[in-house]
This record gives C-alpha cells, structure tokens and sequence, in this order.
C-alpha cells in the first residue's frame, strides 16, 4: 500500500526551528526551553506548551518519559529540531539500568 503522498512531503521538509531543552536541576523550574536557530516566534509558541508539560516535573518523575514523548511529537510536528540537555549520558544510563535489571532477573 503506498503511503500518503502528503505524508512524505510533511516528512522532507527541514526544520523552521531549533530548540534546547536543558534540565536544570531538583528545583522549580525544572526546565529551560531556548530558541538556538531559525523562526523564533515558533519556538516562544512551543515554550508555553512545553512548560505546561515539564514545569513541575523533574527528570526522573515517571510521568516525564511520557511527557517528553508528547513534546518530541509536537516538535516534529511542528518541524522544530529538538535537543535534551538533561544533564547526564542518557545512552550510558540506560545501558547501566538494562544491566542492573539483567542482573537481579539472572
């Protein structure tokens, strides 16, 4: 089944913006959303949602894996190139709690 031409034109498009989004610790505010590159109007836009889905939610809040997930899609489709500064190497954590989790299972 061939895909929806309209959906392969919204995928080829670069991006109208660029954003960084930095936790910035325990305290409120959590979370700094900046404009780095292109419409910044768009990225000021998308801050206000970001902050109603981050602003009391620290990194390691179960709710923000989900919540991040929802922002990563309003970025998409809004075609705004998204960056998380979350303060630590997110590749090597995970491979650590994927080793702690294979560890208490064997």
């Amino acid at each position: 089944m061939p895909e929806d031409p309209k959906d392969l034109a919204e995928e080829q498009l670069p991006p109208v913006a660029f954003s960084t989004i930095t936790y910035l610790g325990p305290i409120a505010p959590h979370w700094d959303i900046a404009w780095t590159d292109g419409d910044q109007r768009v990225v000021d836009d998308f801050r206000k949602r970001v902050n109603a889905r981050l602003q009391l939610l620290p990194v390691h809040d179960p709710q923000f894996r989900r919540n991040r997930e929802r922002v990563n899609r309003d970025a998409e489709r809004e075609r705004i190139e998204l960056v998380w500064d979350l303060g630590y190497d997110e590749e090597a954590a995970e491979a650590e709690a994927a080793a702690a989790r294979a560890a208490s299972e064997g």
